[in-house]
């Protein structure tokens, strides 16, 4: 029995943060307010940027604030359910167990940027990734948004922030988590290292333009049909 409810944990902290974090509010939000698919819009990202490029501030607001939500409740629900049913605390540091929140996170991420409901096909997972950094390890977390933070104010690419704070993140994470006397610090790294990757990945055609010098700057316009589909 014992067996099996470790099974059983073990296979939702992957299920819940997945199909949580696969609710798409950038999607929602934009069929809402203008009946249109954000992803046929501007840069057909299904995102935070792209839909305060084109549905305006109030619409991101809407966005920002379902993302932070969605990234925070989906690791505190495995965190819950690992207290409730295997009297597990995945914060504690000595336990060996923190790991637990941080696949909770790779699953978070992978839910946002391949969502099962719209063909696998959503958003770049910026939000959803900074609210569970910030919901698994907040010290770890609010670096990389320092270093985004900074970035972007300097060269006003929301991208090339995000790609620089996703390549910091793990590395803060294995810092911090062998100051903190972590057991699980290299696994800690290891997943964090998967979700930065997952990160840069989805941002490899802004990679491309900022390469081109072609990426449009915080504060542009977009094109009112996805620059993808040109």
């Amino acid at each position: 029995m014992d067996t099996l409810i470790y099974v059983v944990c073990f296979a939702l902290a992957a299920i819940i943060p997945y199909l949580l974090c696969g609710i798409n509010t950038a999607i929602i939000v934009t069929k809402i307010k203008s009946g249109q698919d954000i992803r046929t819009l501007g840069s057909g990202n299904a995102g935070l940027t792209n839909t305060l490029r084109t549905q305006g501030k109030a619409a991101a607001l809407c966005v920002l604030i379902g993302d932070i939500l969605k990234g925070v409740l989906s690791i505190i629900l495995v965190h819950l359910l690992f207290k409730g049913l295997l009297s597990i605390d995945t914060y504690s540091h000595g336990d060996g167990w923190s790991w637990v929140n941080y696949l909770a996170g790779v699953f978070a991420v992978l839910g946002h940027v391949f969502p099962i409901y719209y063909g696998f096909k959503g958003g770049k997972g910026v939000l959803v990734t900074f609210a569970a950094m910030l919901a698994i390890n907040w010290i770890a977390g609010v670096v990389p948004f320092i270093i985004f933070a900074i970035v972007v104010a300097i060269t006003r690419y929301v991208s090339l922030g995000s790609i620089i704070a996703a390549a910091c993140y793990p590395f803060a994470v294995l810092v911090f988590s062998l100051m903190q006397g972590d057991s699980a610090s290299w696994i800690n790294f290891v997943l964090a290292a998967g979700i930065g990757a997952m990160l840069i990945f989805m941002h490899r055609e802004n990679i491309k333009r900022l390469a081109n010098h072609t990426e449009k700057k915080l504060g542009q316009k977009a094109e009112t049909t996805a620059e993808g589909s040109k």
